[in-house]
């Protein structure tokens, strides 16, 4: 397979900075992608991997809490990130989850997510930046930290919300000073990572990079943990 190909889920409202950023990561990684959108939808059995991307909040009535008017969601987009999810568990297709996509994946597999973590972890810092300016610690032996190769990196910011309960065979593998869950992984998977921070913007940083090189290896059909260990 030359260049497998990455499907990139994204808001039908726009995004288009952050699709175009998540396209360059996957064909420097030696992928090719194709933009997946309720607007613009593709059959997902034919992908050989898939990133869920950032953007819009998830409706709160999939995980359980009252609806928020401060949020703005797009349940169009959340039902098609949920049926991709589906088949990728189906056809055991490997996933990476960016911002959004992490907390989708936690919601797809029975978890709920904080509507708002600046009301349970008052001591985070409120930041907004693409610039890796938060500092995040990475759980020893786990999966992200065999893909980064650090116990401790710099990440940007871009979200209000973050996993809360966790969902079936999910394990939390990062997490920022404050306690806020920053990556989290599914126990049995090949390949499935969700990380809170945006790693296609992070393009001067190798090891975030590698998050792109890992899903694409995966969906050449290599063993991921093969790939790690080469």
């Amino acid at each position: 397979m030359a260049r497998p190909l990455i499907g990139i889920t994204a808001s039908a409202r726009g995004a288009r900075i952050s699709s175009w950023a998540n396209r360059m990561a996957v064909w420097r990684a030696g992928g090719r992608s194709v933009r997946i959108t309720s607007l613009e939808p593709f059959p997902i059995d034919q992908l050989d991997g898939l990133v869920v991307g950032g953007g819009d909040d998830i409706d709160t009535a999939l995980y359980g809490e009252a609806a928020q008017p401060k949020i703005r969601i797009d349940p169009e987009r959340d039902r098609l990130e949920l049926q991709a999810l589906d088949v990728a568990e189906a056809r055991g297709m490997p996933v990476l989850g960016i911002c959004r996509g992490s907390q989708m994946i936690n919601v797809h597999r029975g978890g709920s997510l904080h509507v708002d973590i600046h009301e349970v972890y008052e001591e985070a810092p409120r930041l907004r930046t693409v610039l890796p300016r938060k500092r995040v610690s990475i759980v020893p032996d786990s999966g992200l930290y065999r893909i980064l190769g650090i116990s401790e990196c710099r990440v940007n910011a871009l979200h209000h919300q973050a996993v809360n309960r966790l969902g079936e065979a999910i394990s939390v593998v990062a997490r920022e000073r404050s306690g806020v869950v920053q990556g989290i992984e599914a126990e049995g998977a090949r390949f499935l990572v969700g990380v809170q921070w945006h790693p296609e913007y992070l393009v001067a940083d190798p090891r975030q990079q590698n998050l792109f090189r890992t899903l694409v290896e995966a969906a050449r059909g290599r063993p991921v943990f093969e790939l790690l260990a080469a």
